[in-house]
């Protein structure tokens, strides 16, 4: 049990650095995240192909999950975006409206009751992107991909909360990032011609390369095995609740690297204490009564 928390842990510290890369790979948003769908899943299929857990699918069902991928594909692409246009700090704030999206969205596109206490939590995390959003004209941009990013981020995951229930998650995880590569390609021309000053910035330097493997390598194929593993011992509750410290990691490793607390004021603080008070009450809703004492 001890193994799986340390593991569980390091995972999402592991998910703080996604962030920092995406500070310091000098390529464009488009470019970074088609480098890592791509190398990522080269390293996953070999991984699964190696350890025997690789599973062959009907043609259909690889396109039905391949076309899936391109849902974190546009989560990882307005996410990278809000952050060269702002800074990491912003971009990780709003990826907390996921939440906010996912409980507006959920009950119409599956018909699901609409859970009052939710929207409640989310409209707490809404206050907070507002203001924010308000104390500093220059960081607008990155907000608003930020939010888009969290809109894509939460038809993601409840698009995978009906995938896991039919494919095992590891192939879900495999073709999803193979869709991606390949879904991303084809629309790159689309992306050169509609930004052609993003041109300069679609490849990487050496250190980019470095910066990108070890981005695929740690942050996406080791986050997921180690939290794969973790969830052999620990609930997925437990595995969903400590996740939410990843954008407070971030935050810190970007003051820590990037001296981003000379950029941020007292709207921002407030914003982000709006946040942490809904994602604290969210935890305690959630939370087993014999494990609140």
């Amino acid at each position: 049990m001890k193994r799986s928390f340390i593991f569980l842990h390091i995972a999402v510290l592991l998910g703080g650095l996604t962030g920092i890369f995406g500070k310091l790979i000098s390529v464009n948003a488009a470019s970074l995240v088609w480098f890592r769908v791509a190398i990522s899943s080269i390293l996953l299929y070999v991984i699964l192909k190696l350890t025997g857990r690789f599973k062959h699918y009907t043609p259909k069902e690889m396109a039905k999950l391949g076309a899936s991928g391109l849902l974190p594909t546009f989560f990882w692409a307005f996410f990278y975006a809000s952050i060269k246009y702002s800074n990491v700090s912003i971009g990780v704030v709003c990826f907390c409206l996921t939440g906010f999206f996912t409980a507006v969205l959920n009950p119409l596109i599956n018909k699901k009751k609409l859970d009052i206490s939710e929207l409640f939590l989310s409209a707490l995390t809404l206050a907070g992107v507002s203001l924010i959003f308000h104390f500093d004209t220059s960081y607008r941009t990155g907000i608003v991909l930020g939010t888009i990013s969290s809109f894509f981020g939460s038809l993601y995951i409840m698009a995978n909360e009906k995938l896991v229930r039919q494919y095992e998650s590891t192939m879900i995880n495999y073709y999803q990032l193979l869709g991606a590569t390949i879904g991303l390609g084809l629309l790159m021309p689309l992306y050169i011609h509609l930004s052609p000053e993003q041109q300069q910035h679609m490849l990487p330097t050496a250190l980019d390369y470095v910066y990108l493997l070890m981005l695929a390598l740690f942050c996406t194929v080791g986050l997921y095995l180690l939290v794969a593993e973790a969830l052999k011992d620990i609930s997925a509750f437990t595995v969903n609740l400590s996740f939410n410290l990843e954008p407070v990691y971030s935050i810190l490793l970007a003051m820590l690297l990037f001296k981003e607390n000379k950029e941020l004021n007292g709207s921002f603080y407030l914003g982000l204490a709006l946040i942490m008070l809904s994602v604290l009450l969210q935890m305690l809703k959630y939370l087993p009564p014999k494990n609140r004492r």
